[in-house]
């Protein structure tokens, strides 16, 4: 069920389950030795959706074998289609049988896709008044999302609403049939337009509003680009019409077509002919390791548990005093503002909303203004009402994604300090599972508790970015505001329990992400004082040295040309100077990306004088040109930190992304010297030494990585003598490097290929270096290998603090994501320990800051650094108190090292 008491359909794309399953899984076969593989995937996949939505119209939907109608349009309609593998063809059979056993039904209709058949059952049921789930990876499927269907990818556990369509195509569902008719699809060879990738195609139907619009004025577009158009103009409809789905297709009505509840003497026996040994235990009544069950299905749509959900939008002064007395006796309550900005720092609320029961929530409009709105009770007066219950640490309350609620509350319009915040959803769903692409509380919901919320766009037709809430009717927003209160309690209330059950993870979630939210929250509120006029200068100055490195590269190429086409740059490179393609883009073309031109550069000083300019452009529009738009009136620069972004635990950071700074270039110490400590104070910058080096040789326990870092020396220059066999004192700087590349090129899985590239030697080289290396320290191969194996039995690692990384496809068939994902268990135990480590540095040094009595204030946090203001007077005692407090927050098998250093700017202090 979803929202409401509207009936929830579940459409299956099982061509999509299928092959996704053959290759995702290792080659498994039965007892018998017939393959089975698919037929477990899809089945594993099947009963999760199961498990996930208590609904009894679930349908599976496959592709029929024979041609189709659009083979008639188009003869080549995925002609170049390699025929389906025979062992995954003997499994097709199979598969359907069990699932006919599981009780779900199959449809299969000749002559045209399952996406055909996708999209009429899809549009037949949301009219009426079914919620639809998508379950696909197919893109193609986008140009259904509508309000009531949604596309979700079981594989990647992503959802996609109108919303998502927009940010991963540029263009709403409405147009992506035009879409595909423009960029065409290389997986059913539908042609697309030469020269026209996914921006310009996004671009176009943006400004022309969709292709009709495009194709009568196509005059008008200039450039290659332009000529391509006009020149494959006449190919248009038909693609159009080859992406198009069909949606009048004749079959049967979604009512009829009813889960059974499962055949179980059947299942007995597929399971045993397949050698499905866990799930046979499991239906035989031995649970002991197996995985989840089939979950008996209703034979009709279940009632909604309880009552709907009452909204209150409280308008009377007797109303709120009511709610307040309810939320002052609340053991704990669910709370949301509604501003007019995205800008926490200066937003101001138009609204509150709170929730402190399933079934109830209430909206108390504050500042909405439109023609003939009703009176509403004075903001002032109801924020003072709420000061002493939002103050009070003791009066515990629950949001989504609270940080940006208590700066609202903080922030100089109103002036309340957010304490008791206990629980965040949005924390909740990250630390059960960092690597799930959106935390956000619409996906959650429709995850977790199989409900489309209401959007933001729903009531104004406009995204977030132009935010009016003011002008929206105040009973139409009570409803929006209200429902984010009330499922936010309920999401908690599903979220929790969970997180109890797994003693670690509550541990991380109770113990440092919760008590790091207003640490990160007061460090945004301080903000770090910004040199405006400094950066001016700068960006003056990398004006001139970008139009001295165009005017070499036009001297060098013998042409003018724009340095930012690739288009141009392929014609240059790899036409006109005949340097070898090393790599193409998924479109065919030959790539100009960055490591591209890295390897080109060693054959051609034109592709190194390309990467200078593009490190300097991205610079200046990046920070020099923008930092000073982005500062507040007091001169100081707000950055955003999130918590639940990174699948290693790290921080990251936006508006600006202070990771992204270059630390050792030239360019990147200018930027940094125009972060600046206000007159009369200080900027301290302590960071971790080689913490994920430290990290490693206490994973491994390897002596001989142990011994380098007990012995205080270099540890670079340590490893070098090892490998060479060499004494300490005649490693030179070259060996040195090359050690340190070693060294840090295991941790993230580096290959001989990959460190020979980073070194500038022979591959074999490079795999001698690794040789030696292990045999100087077992221990870390030993890890390594371990670790792989772990990652391969449970399907992911853990941090040194309990934090869970899943690692999803380790046991991919194809071998390039098989490998990504090893080098990924390998190194995310290190960066999340890393991530780990500086968060509880972030609690310890607070909480030592608020018991000091000195002037310090942490305002950021950059990779394994943490960036102070102190007053002048403080600094010997703040820096000798932050290096105590960093080095004791995790008890390693070897020193914590933490170095800092002062200055008035942070390249100064760095």
């Amino acid at each position: 069920m979803t929202s409401g008491s509207k009936p929830l359909l579940v459409l299956v794309d099982g061509s999509s389950f299928l092959y996704r399953a053959y290759h995702a899984l290792p080659p498994l076969t039965s007892p018998g030795g017939e393959p089975t593989g698919a037929v477990l995937g899809v089945a594993n996949m099947l009963r999760k959706l199961m498990a996930d939505y208590v609904t009894p119209h679930m349908v599976v939907i496959f592709d029929a074998p024979g041609p189709g109608f659009r083979e008639a349009i188009y003869p080549d309609y995925k002609a170049h289609r390699p025929p389906m593998p025979d062992d995954l063809r003997q499994q097709i059979a199979p598969l359907h049988a069990l699932i006919s056993a599981m009780g779900l039904p199959m449809l299969a209709q000749s002559g045209v896709e399952a996406d055909d058949v996708i999209a009429t059952l899809a549009l037949r049921a949301a009219e009426h008044g079914y919620e639809v789930i998508i379950s696909t990876g197919d893109k193609d499927l986008a140009q259904l999302v509508r309000p009531g269907i949604i596309l979700e990818n079981t594989m990647t556990d992503t959802r996609m609403d109108r919303e998502g369509v927009m940010a991963r195509f540029g263009v709403p569902p409405e147009r992506i049939v035009d879409y595909l008719a423009l960029v065409g699809d290389s997986a059913d060879n539908i042609p697309g337009i030469p020269k026209v990738g996914p921006k310009t195609a996004a671009k176009w139907l943006l400004e022309y509003g969709d292709l009709d619009g495009l194709m009568r004025r196509a005059d008008e577009v200039a450039g290659k680009v332009g000529e391509s158009l006009r020149m494959h103009l006449e190919q248009l409809p038909m693609a159009r019409t080859l992406a198009t789905l069909r949606c009048d297709l004749a079959l049967p009505e979604v009512a009829s077509l009813c889960a059974q509840p499962p055949d179980n003497a059947q299942l007995r026996e597929l399971l045993s002919l397949y050698g499905f040994r866990s799930w046979l235990r499991q239906l035989e009544g031995d649970t002991a390791g197996a995985v989840a069950s089939v979950p008996p299905l209703p034979a009709v749509v279940p009632e909604p548990s309880g009552i709907a959900p009452v909204y209150d939008i409280i308008l009377e002064q007797a109303q709120w005093d009511a709610w307040l007395a309810r939320l002052s006796e609340a053991a704990l309550f669910a709370f949301d503002t509604e501003t007019d900005s995205l800008d926490s720092h200066e937003a101001q609320i138009i609204g509150l909303s709170f929730a402190i029961r399933s079934d109830e929530a209430c909206y108390v409009p504050l500042a909405h203004a439109y023609p003939g709105v009703p009176p509403q009770l004075s903001r002032d007066v109801v924020l003072a009402d709420l000061r002493p219950l939002l103050e009070d640490e003791s009066r515990a309350k629950v949001g989504q994604h609270l940080k940006y609620d208590a700066n609202v509350l903080a922030n100089h319009h109103h002036g309340i300090i957010l304490r008791g915040m206990r629980h965040d959803t949005m924390l909740e769903s990250y630390v059960l599972d960092s690597t799930a692409t959106r935390h956000d509380m619409d996906s959650l919901a429709a995850h977790y508790l199989a409900r489309q919320t209401i959007r933001y766009e729903d009531l104004t037709g406009k995204g977030k970015a132009a935010l009016k809430f003011a002008e929206v009717p105040i009973d139409q927003a009570g409803h929006y505001a209200a429902e984010d209160a009330e499922v936010t309690l309920a999401l908690h209330q599903t979220l929790w329990p969970r997180l109890q059950q797994e003693e670690a993870l509550c541990q991380l979630y109770t113990g440092l992400e919760m008590p790091l939210v207003p640490v990160l929250a007061a460090m945004e509120r301080r903000g770090v004082l910004i040199d405006a006029d400094l950066l001016h200068i700068q960006s003056a100055e990398l004006a001139g040295r970008l139009a001295i490195l165009e005017h070499e590269a036009h001297a060098m190429a013998g042409q003018a040309f724009n340095l930012g086409s690739p288009r141009q740059l392929q014609t240059l490179l790899y036409e006109k100077l005949e340097l070898p393609v090393l790599k193409k883009t998924p479109g065919g073309q030959p790539s100009t990306d960055e490591s591209v031109l890295q390897d080109l550069a060693d054959m051609h000083p034109l592709p190194r004088l390309l990467l200078e300019h593009r490190t300097l452009s991205k610079l200046k529009s990046t920070y020099t040109d923008r930092l000073p738009l982005q500062m507040s009136a007091s001169g100081r620069l707000h950055t955003s930190y999130h918590q639940a972004v990174t699948a290693t635990g790290r921080l990251s950071s936006s508006d600006p992304n202070l990771q992204n700074i270059p630390i050792r270039s030239e360019a990147g110490r200018r930027i940094r010297q125009a972060f600046i400590a206000p007159p009369g104070y200080r900027l301290l910058a302590a960071d971790y030494s080689q913490i994920e080096l430290r990290i490693m040789a206490h994973l491994s326990a390897d002596p001989g990585l142990l011994a380098a870092f007990a012995a205080g020396g270099d540890v670079h220059r340590s490893t070098a003598a090892e490998i060479l066999g060499v004494p300490q004192a005649e490693v030179t700087l070259e060996q040195r490097r090359s050690a340190k590349a070693i060294n840090f090129g295991l941790i993230y899985g580096m290959s001989a290929f990959g460190l020979a590239r980073q070194l500038g030697v022979p591959q074999k080289e490079a795999q001698a270096y690794m040789d030696v290396y292990f045999q100087r320290y077992p221990g870390v191969r030993e890890y390594m290998e371990s670790t792989r194996t772990r990652a391969k039995t449970y399907g992911y690692v853990e941090t040194l603090f309990g934090r869970r990384l899943h690692v999803p496809d380790i046991n991919a068939r194809q071998a390039q994501r098989r490998q990504y994902a090893e080098r990924t268990a390998i190194n995310a135990p290190m960066q999340g320990s890393a991530a780990d480590i500086i968060k509880r540095a972030m609690l310890a040094v607070d909480a030592w800051i608020a018991s000091s009595g000195l002037d310090v204030h942490m305002i950021m946090q950059v990779h394994d650094e943490l960036v102070f203001e102190v007053r002048d007077d403080h600094v010997v005692a703040a820096r000798e108190g932050i290096i105590l407090a960093m080095s004791a927050v995790a008890d390693l098998a070897v020193p914590l090292l933490v170095e800092a250093g002062t200055g008035l700017n942070w390249d100064e202090a760095h």
